[in-house]
């Protein structure tokens, strides 16, 4: 009897144990109010919820070509004899409205998605406004995938240029160094050929110049082959990252795609560290249609478990870590992995909202940023959600590059309440992490809220002058503006 007893307690303390887990998990999901924020009527917003901002005139721009010309010519010079300033948006996934001016003109650019390959010199022609999802979708067909790219498909063409995104492609620059060129409208209705070779400066210019210049039209990137990829991971303390990534990634050919993250519940804060990558497989990679569909849902109700809870931040590193042994050597597609929609981490609690912060760190003060960083996130309000970490090489074709040379960035994920003292407690922790990076030889990414001054700003972007003085010289009546530009400027 007594060992009926102790198996009887074994099994209720087994399914207790389970059940603490899934009842958290529910509990997130109950409690979601599945509430869409609807933008009213001659306004607009960005991915921050935060910059809702009454404008003039809103122009879904036509996908034909030749329309487009025609209507965009038109909007330019509707703009100049009314005295109004044209914004540019795709996604707006930026966060500081960047694709926003106050009463202007605002270009929705999405429309504007045809795409042609050119299979011989594997060249995509795209329109700016497609998404990098559609990319991804068109190019599957042809067993072809994007060469460079963030690290969710639901951003714009056009508006990852602006920004200059990067991604988690092995040890490779931003998106600029896979644009071989691209049309731009500028501020007189003409239509400018933009490469390293034509009009060069405003190649340089146009990327990572949040569409300041001009409105970028059809893009030609390099793409490649789509590839069968393994999944891997290794576990390392956060002190020995830079010596494991270049034992695993660095020094191992057969490496694609990776990132890594770092521990952020109050145990073990920031001193664990995982990191997750992908290697050629000597497999035939199926195409998008023929792969299962994953349960995104699950995925997300478990990363929103996180929000305001120690428990849930723990037990996501736990289920991670143990997904990491229990997918070890699955076969993906490169397609498949790159096709990742931001809706996977996604917020439905409308009196919140997440915001992104970056800090590009050289590798040689790795360890001393996360050092320095530590106590400024553990005393801040600011609920920080997650640490990924990616590799960056020297980008040698934006004007305002924030990798100058070889860089780990930082990329911050928080959940932020919409109150004023919990953005002005943002502000003080953003100075605060970059007055840590500029202290460790760093900069930080510029799409984000606008929480940093000019002067400060210039200190890590010393180029901000110049860069503002020829944005005034191709655009001399500052047709094209946005909020980062009158912030900035």
């Amino acid at each position: 009897m007594k060992k009926k007893h102790l198996f009887i307690i074994g099994i209720v303390a087994v399914l207790i144990f389970l059940a603490i887990p899934v009842i958290h998990v529910l509990k997130t999901k109950w409690n979601e109010q599945d509430i869409k924020i609807e933008t009213p009527k001659g306004f607009t917003n960005d991915a921050s919820q935060l910059n809702l901002t009454e404008i003039d005139t809103l122009i879904i721009v036509p996908n034909n070509k030749t329309e487009i010309v025609n209507q965009l010519k038109q909007v330019i010079q509707y703009a100049k004899e009314k005295n109004l300033k044209i914004s540019i948006a795709g996604a707006q996934h930026s966060m500081g409205g960047h694709s926003i001016y106050p009463n202007g003109i605002l270009l929705n650019m999405l429309p504007y998605k045809q795409m042609e390959l050119d299979q011989k010199n594997n060249i995509l022609t795209i329109g700016s406004g497609a998404l990098w999802e559609d990319a991804i979708n068109y190019l599957d067909k042809y067993g072809k995938s994007v060469a460079v790219m963030q690290a969710f498909s639901s951003f714009s063409i056009g508006g990852s240029m602006s920004v200059n995104g990067h991604g988690w492609q092995k040890n490779l620059p931003p998106v600029s160094s896979s644009v071989i060129s691209f049309t731009l409208m500028n501020d007189k209705g003409e239509i400018i050929n933009c490469s390293r070779e034509e009009n060069p400066e405003l190649f340089k210019l146009v990327i990572g110049g949040y569409g300041l210049f001009g409105i970028i039209l059809d893009v030609k990137l390099k793409v490649v082959d789509n590839l069968a990829l393994k999944y891997k991971s290794v576990a390392m303390n956060s002190d020995d990252y830079v010596s494991y990534y270049k034992k695993f990634i660095t020094d191992n050919p057969n490496v694609n795609l990776v990132f890594g993250r770092l521990r952020v519940s109050d145990k073990k804060f920031l001193d664990e560290a995982t990191i997750i990558y992908f290697e050629k497989a000597d497999v035939k990679p199926l195409s998008l249609a023929a792969q299962k569909t994953k349960n995104k849902e699950i995925r997300r109700i478990v990363f929103r478990s996180t929000v305001n809870s120690e428990y849930g931040k723990r037990l996501r590193w736990d289920l991670e870590t143990g997904m990491n042994t229990v997918l070890n050597n699955t076969v993906f597609t490169r397609n498949e992995l790159l096709n990742g929609h931001v809706s996977l981490i996604e917020n439905k609690d409308p009196n919140s909202t997440d915001l992104l912060h970056e800090y590009f760190i050289p590798e040689r003060n790795f360890n001393q940023f996360i050092k320095d960083i530590k106590p400024i996130l553990k005393d801040s309000e600011i609920d920080l959600l997650n640490i990924t970490i990616r590799a960056v090489d020297k980008d040698e074709d934006s004007y305002m590059n924030y990798a100058r040379e070889h860089v780990f960035g930082f990329v911050l994920l928080f959940n932020q309440k919409k109150t004023a003292k919990q953005e002005n407690e943002m502000k003080i922790v953003t100075n605060k992490l970059v007055d840590m990076t500029i202290k460790n030889e760093g900069t930080f990414y510029l799409p984000y809220r606008l929480h940093i001054d000019k002067t400060k700003m210039r200190k890590i972007y010393p180029q901000s002058d110049s860069f503002f003085e020829l944005k005034r010289k191709y655009d001399p009546q500052e047709i094209f503006e946005n909020k980062f530009y009158l912030h900035y400027k």
